[in-house]
């Protein structure tokens, strides 16, 4: 098999015309270049030189492998630049997995910002819901799922989770509620009212709901529910009942609705970022989580 780093120490022979400039160019001595030279015509089976005055010239299966020679440098550069510019986040594969109001408000701002500085990324987007996004980071699936704490269940200690922001939940009721004149509302004001549930199948943010619920002294009694939060909204505003949604998931909220803020306790979602370990030192990784902290 020819070896690519005699071919190049040929190259540089047959370009300086001569055993003992070559060596002085590539800082050799000329028995070092020459030993190369010997081993290079044993692999290839054949003479690729021959003397010319005080100087040589190639044969042309020297010039052959000369020009191999060249095309082999070339496509080597483009791969160490190609290397380079991937440890350093310019290019590659970014995959992210998000649920959904993470998807509407926190990723594609993230994304554009992340474009723009490194165009050369490829971002692999997947919602992920109602399935939990992170088991596709502790996979090695993903490089990064956008995830909501508390959880029943910690990552697996690969996993880096860097704080985006706390959401709070808020109440939404109907327009004309009797508790729409407050502008701030006890949790436990709410322990009579019909509810509508806005995560089916419950999930984590249900979860904290529930606990807070919890804490003020009663159970929610859900008469509707609903997948999504737009859809709660609706139900609220055709007057259906109350719901607590997260701030994220409000939006525009619906024309309807009235949202208020609500004490005692006052249930928050933390909304994590989660790293996979071969993600972490990427660049990419951190400049998309710096544009989607608040």
């Amino acid at each position: 098999m020819l070896d690519v780093r005699r071919m190049q120490v040929l190259r540089a022979v047959i370009t300086s015309g001569s055993i003992s400039e070559a060596a002085r160019n590539l800082g050799y001595t000329p028995s070092a270049i020459s030993q190369q030279l010997s081993t290079l015509e044993r692999e290839a089976g054949t003479a690729l030189l021959e003397r010319n005055g005080r100087g040589v010239r190639p044969t042309p299966a020297g010039e052959l492998l000369s020009e191999h020679a060249e095309l082999l440098g070339t496509q080597l550069a483009k791969a160490e630049a190609a290397l380079a510019d991937l440890k350093n986040g310019r290019t590659g594969r970014l995959a992210i997995r998000y649920f959904a109001t993470a998807g509407a408000a926190l990723v594609p701002p993230a994304v554009t910002a992340l474009r723009r500085e490194l165009p050369d990324i490829q971002v692999d987007l997947k919602l992920v819901e109602p399935d939990d996004p992170l088991p596709e980071v502790e996979a090695g699936h993903a490089d990064v799922a956008i995830v909501v704490f508390p959880r029943s269940k910690p990552p697996a200690e690969s996993v880096e989770l860097v704080h985006l922001l706390d959401d709070p939940y808020r109440a939404v009721l109907p327009k004309g509620h009797r508790l729409a004149r407050k502008r701030l509302l006890d949790l436990a004001d709410l322990a009579e009212e019909p509810w509508v549930g806005n995560e089916w199948p419950p999930g984590p943010c249900r979860d904290i709901m529930l606990q807070a619920c919890g804490a003020a002294g009663f159970a929610p009694n859900f008469v509707v529910e609903s997948e999504d939060y737009a859809t709660a909204q609706g139900f609220v505003g055709a007057g259906l009942g109350v719901s607590l949604i997260p701030e994220l998931a409000l939006g525009a909220p619906h024309p309807a609705v009235v949202v208020r803020r609500v004490r005692r306790p006052s249930p928050v979602r933390v909304i994590y970022a989660a790293v996979a370990a071969h993600a972490r030192d990427n660049p990419a990784v951190r400049l998309l989580i710096d544009a989607m902290k608040r």
